[in-house]
C-alpha cells in the first residue's frame, strides 16, 4: 500500500511539473492606476494559490481556537467533579434461562 501511494505522489509530481513546464509564458497582471506585474503565468498561479489557502486557513483558525478552548473547559469541569457526582452506567439487566 505504500509503494502504491508513492507511485500516486512520484505521478502528481510529474504531472505537475510538466504543467509548470508547458506555462512559462510572461503574463501581465494589471492593478488599478496603471500598475501592472509581469512575471510566469505559474508562478502567478502558486502565488494565488498559496494565498487562497493561507486565507482559508486563517478562516478557520479562528473555529479551530474555539474548539479548544471549549474542550479545554470541558475536560477541567469533569476533573472538578468529585467522584460521587459522576454517572454509573446503568448494568442492563442479567438474562433469565
Amino acid at each position: 500500500m505504500r509503494v502504491f501511494a508513492w507511485a500516486i505522489r512520484l505521478a502528481l509530481f510529474v504531472l505537475l511539473v510538466a504543467f509548470a513546464a508547458k506555462n512559462t509564458d510572461p503574463v501581465a497582471l494589471r492593478f488599478y492606476f496603471g500598475l501592472a506585474w509581469q512575471a510566469p503565468l505559474v508562478a502567478l498561479l502558486l502565488v494565488f494559490f498559496a494565498a487562497g489557502a493561507l486565507l482559508g486557513l486563517a478562516a478557520a483558525l479562528g473555529t479551530f481556537l474555539a474548539q479548544r478552548r471549549e474542550i479545554a473547559r470541558l475536560k477541567r469541569a469533569e476533573l472538578s467533579r468529585e467522584p460521587s457526582e459522576t454517572r454509573i452506567a446503568a448494568q442492563p439487566p442479567a438474562a433469565e434461562g
